[in-house]
């Protein structure tokens, strides 16, 4: 890092070249100049002097940064300071300018506890990360006002009458929909007695079909129930008690779509489940489904992609993917695609591949770091911790790289004295034998700041990181001849992974018109807070 590579000539500008295929060349160039800031794990910071590796013109400008500054350079309120080298600054700006917009995140900086755009019923058992992406997935309307006239306007901040996957329902006329990796099916169980939607849940985990099916029947049962003469608000929007069908089994990404589940695993006891797609159409009735993957795990993003560009019998798919680091990048058994690279265009590009670290820091969460950093939340010190501890741990062992260490939530809250008593039996080590109280520790905390910084450069990466993977699986598609677009759908402050690839055999103008426009802003006062919301990481995979 210290001196970085001169940039390659850039690749001749081709005509027929559109624009995010010279976005995606672009993204690769600016990676391969900072690769090794890109490919760097923090914990190294001591063990590997890695602040002496970045550019000397950046060292004293990023050691005298204040955290408010540093989040300045993230892109936020702000800026930096006065005397920042500009090779620091066309880094922040270029690492900026290609990285989708994730919109504007506005409002509270965590979701209320409690949707108020959702019913009652469907609140049941889904922590409040997942109330608002299916609220935003959902796209939930509020109910109508009876004192409103018929024909006078619907009020500005009202949310809009449909949502993303009503929309696609009825732009490809399918009203059937394969919710893939459901969990305990809270999305599904939304479209289904939400929306009146014919909805099959599929998931790999036996426990989560069980689980999901008796929070069908929970919800069934309050269906039956009468309200009581003590209530004295107006109903919410009714429910169709039409619970989803659940399915434990797996995606088989090389099989057809009508053959495409594999037993769960493990294995459960008894015959396995049929296929519920298995018809001659791809569906038990022969018509089209609609796919939906709310934040699918490594390959099975890809592999939902792939079915879908290889089966007419799925005419539109929505995709939220996570755990970009699980994305397989070797070769595969026949018929298995790369997780990453998808499409021919990035593959053919010189220097597309992304380590493992690349694709880890993709799983980012920059609108949390930034408000850390402009709060000078005590959390910013966990990095460095870690990073002593791991210098102490090779100090004594040598061979103990990276262990996977987890002393505790509240690490931060610690002394490091009481972090490293928690964390030095995990490596197999006595806290007695190791210098804790030693200058070479105390010189190492007082350098926090600089872990801080170092920490932000890689943030500053991360997103167009994650812009070329979605990139890849946009081009994917785009040279199958579909039409497909990115929606920035929920608020990143609190559900990271907000961009949602929308996919259809069909024009996407009419659904996705207005999306862009599309706020809760003005909706989120209006919510439940009824407690502590639960942190933006939570949930996430």
């Amino acid at each position: 890092m210290t001196a970085a590579p001169h940039p390659s000539p850039h690749p001749q500008q081709h005509p027929e070249q559109s624009p995010e295929q010279r976005r995606a060349a672009d993204i690769i160039r600016l990676l391969t100049l900072y690769r090794p800031l890109l490919d760097a794990f923090v914990i190294d910071f001591f063990t590997d002097g890695l602040w002496a590796q970045l550019p000397p013109a950046w060292q004293p400008a990023l050691a005298s940064a204040t955290p408010v500054q540093l989040a300045g350079l993230l892109g936020g309120r702000g800026g930096p300071g006065a005397a920042w080298p500009l090779s620091l600054l066309a880094f922040a700006a270029a690492a900026q300018a290609l990285a989708f917009p994730r919109g504007c995140p506005g409002g509270s900086p965590r979701p209320p506890c409690q949707s108020s755009h959702l019913h009652p019923l469907l609140r049941r058992h889904v922590k409040p990360k997942k109330q608002h992406e299916i609220q935003r997935l959902g796209k939930v309307g509020a109910p109508p006002n009876p004192l409103r006239p018929p024909n006078s306007p619907q009020p500005p901040n009202s949310p809009p009458s449909q949502q993303l996957l009503q929309r696609l329902s009825q732009a490809t006329g399918c009203e059937r929909v394969v919710d893939i990796g459901a969990g305990q099916g809270h999305l599904s169980r939304f479209l289904a007695f939400g929306l009146g939607l014919s909805v099959t849940a599929v998931e790999s985990d036996g426990r989560l079909v069980g689980l999901a099916e008796r929070f069908d029947q929970e919800l069934l049962r309050e269906l039956g129930k009468t309200r009581g003469p003590g209530h004295k608000s107006p109903p919410p929007r009714p429910l169709t008690p039409r619970a989803p069908q659940h399915v434990a089994g797996r995606l088989d990404p090389a099989a057809p779509w009508g053959e495409f589940l594999l037993p769960p695993n493990p294995p459960e006891p008894g015959p396995a489940a049929r296929n519920p797609l298995g018809g001659p159409g791809g569906s038990e009735d022969g018509g089209q489904v609609l796919v939906t993957g709310l934040h699918a795990c490594g390959d099975l993003g890809p592999a939902l992609l792939c079915h879908f560009a290889r089966s007419p019998a799925v005419a539109a798919v929505a995709l939220a993917g996570c755990c970009y680091m699980k994305l397989s990048t070797a070769l595969q058994p026949p018929g298995c695609p790369l997780g990453y690279p998808l499409s021919a265009s990035v593959a053919a590009l010189p220097g597309h591949q992304l380590s493992y670290r690349a694709r880890e820091a993709a799983c980012h969460a920059l609108e949390e770091y930034e408000g850390r950093l402009r709060g000078g939340s005590p959390q910013l010190r966990a990095h460095c911790y870690r990073a002593v501890l791991e210098s102490l741990i090779r100090a004594a062992d040598p061979a103990k790289r990276h262990l996977g260490l987890q002393p505790g939530r509240k690490a931060h809250a610690l002394s490091f004295s009481q972090y490293a008593h928690l964390g030095l039996p995990l490596a197999g080590l006595d806290p007695a034998g190791v210098p804790l109280d030693s200058e070479s520790v105390g010189a190492m905390l007082e350098q926090q700041h600089k872990v801080v910084a170092f920490c932000t450069l890689g943030q500053l990466l991360a997103p167009a990181v994650e812009t070329l993977i979605l990139l890849d699986r946009l081009l994917y598609l785009r040279e199958q001849g579909f039409h497909c677009a990115l929606v920035p759908l929920f608020n990143p402050r609190f559900s990271p992974r907000n961009l949602v690839l929308v996919a259809a055999r069909t024009p996407l103008a009419t659904v996705l018109a207005g999306l862009d426009k599309d706020s809760e802003v003005g909706d989120s006062s209006k919510d439940e807070d009824l407690g502590k919301a639960e942190s933006p990481r939570e949930g996430q995979s």
